[in-house]
C-alpha cells in the first residue's frame, strides 16, 4: 500500500505525522469531565470515560457487515477496519487487529486476573479488552464494546 492508499484509508481526519517513513505519535485529545458528559450518552461516557462494560448482544454492530472503518465514538479516530472484523460468538463486535499506532494498552486487575485493556490512543477513550483466542493471522480478540465504536460505511469516507 502506498502512501496515497494509506491516507485514503485512514482518511485525512486521522492523518498522523509521517516523517523519515515513520509514524509519529497522535496529538492527544483531553477535556474536563463535564466536557465529555456534554458530548457523550450517559451510556457512551459510562464506558469511554468510567472504563464500563455493555451488556453482551446490544451492540447493532454485531449484524455489521459492510465495508467501512470503526471509529472512537470519542473522537472519530479509526480503529479497525471491516476487514478486521470477525463473528466471536461473545456478544460483542471483536477483530483480529486493529490500526497500528491508535490503539495503546494495559494492564486491567479488575477481575483478579490480568487482562489486557486497550483505548483510543487520542482520546484514552476505554474500548475493550484483548485476547489471545482469535483467529489467524495474529491469533487476538479485540473485544470492543459497541458504543465506544461509531462505522463510517466506506462509501463515506
Amino acid at each position: 500500500m502506498n502512501r496515497r492508499t494509506w491516507i485514503q484509508h485512514i482518511g485525512l481526519g486521522s492523518l498522523a505525522i509521517i516523517a523519515s517513513g515513520r509514524l509519529w505519535a497522535l496529538e492527544k485529545i483531553t477535556r474536563s469531565d463535564n466536557e465529555w458528559e456534554q458530548q457523550l450518552s450517559e451510556a457512551e461516557y459510562y464506558i469511554l470515560r468510567d472504563e464500563g462494560t455493555e451488556p453482551p448482544g446490544s451492540s447493532p454492530l454485531n449484524k455489521e457487515h459492510r465495508e467501512g472503518r470503526y471509529h472512537c465514538a470519542g473522537c472519530d479516530l479509526p480503529l479497525f477496519t471491516s476487514e478486521m472484523k470477525y463473528e466471536s460468538g461473545t456478544g460483542w463486535p471483536s477483530f483480529f487487529d486493529h490500526i497500528e499506532g491508535h490503539i495503546d494498552t494495559k494492564r486491567d486487575f479488575k477481575l483478579i486476573w490480568p487482562r489486557t485493556e486497550y483505548h483510543c490512543a487520542r482520546c484514552g477513550g476505554h474500548q475493550g479488552h484483548v485476547f489471545d483466542d482469535g483467529p489467524k493471522p495474529t491469533g487476538q480478540r479485540w473485544c470492543n464494546n459497541g458504543l465506544a465504536l461509531k462505522f463510517v460505511p466506506q462509501s463515506q469516507g
